[in-house]
């Protein structure tokens, strides 16, 4: 029994290491890079909408 507690802990361990550490910290870097990314085509279309309404417009 004491040998299944110690294997227990180590596949806890590994676990935590990989959800806590590397999985989380890549997931919040593609997030920042997605949210750099997609704030950047949000201004590129609010100028161009800007201005293509005035063209329209005039």
């Amino acid at each position: 029994m004491l040998k299944w507690a110690g294997i227990f802990l180590v596949v806890s361990i590994v676990a935590g290491l990989l959800g806590f550490k590397l999985v989380a910290g890549l997931a919040a870097s593609v997030a920042k890079i997605l949210f750099v990314i997609l704030l950047v085509l949000l201004i590129v279309f609010i100028i161009r909408g800007i201005t293509g309404y005035r063209r329209i417009t005039k």
